[in-house]
């Protein structure tokens, strides 16, 4: 599985002009799920995504993770970033895994998370989304299991 993490000051879906998830400061977490991946991987990066210290502490230095700033967390699950861009001038998406086996890893992957934090939120699985945020820093990270 793969997370596409930004480390935002809000962040929102909208699904057909309605927002469908909101979140004030923490990550937008866009995540993919690859053929290969089973529940161990949604755990253990939902688990790495948690813990991942990205924060800033008093002394500025990224040293704290979701729950020590009382962050929240948004899930938006976005198959392309299992594409295979390797050759050529469009992408491949033979490595990412079937809608139905992803959906069920995409909403494990949620649920692994919302062990740990009381705030998660997530877009609609296969729909068209307009995503909003407010990136803080610029921070990006790429997680993968």
């Amino acid at each position: 599985m793969i997370a596409l993490l930004q480390r935002v000051r809000w962040a929102q879906v909208a699904v057909a002009g309605e927002v469908v998830a909101r979140i004030g400061p923490g990550l937008l977490a866009f995540v993919a799920v690859e053929r290969e991946d089973g529940p161990d991987e949604a755990a253990r990066l939902a688990e790495r995504v948690v813990r991942y210290r990205i924060f800033p502490d008093g002394q500025g230095r990224m040293n704290l993770d979701l729950r020590a700033v009382g962050g929240e967390l948004l899930v938006v699950s976005q198959f392309t970033l299992a594409a295979d861009t390797r050759k050529g001038l469009r992408p491949s998406f033979s490595p990412a895994a079937p809608p139905e086996r992803a959906r069920e890893l995409v909403e494990a992957f949620a649920a692994h998370c919302r062990h740990f934090l009381p705030r998660v939120a997530s877009g609609r699985f296969g729909a068209h989304m307009e995503v909003s945020l407010l990136n803080d820093g610029p921070v990006t990270f790429l997680l993968q299991s």
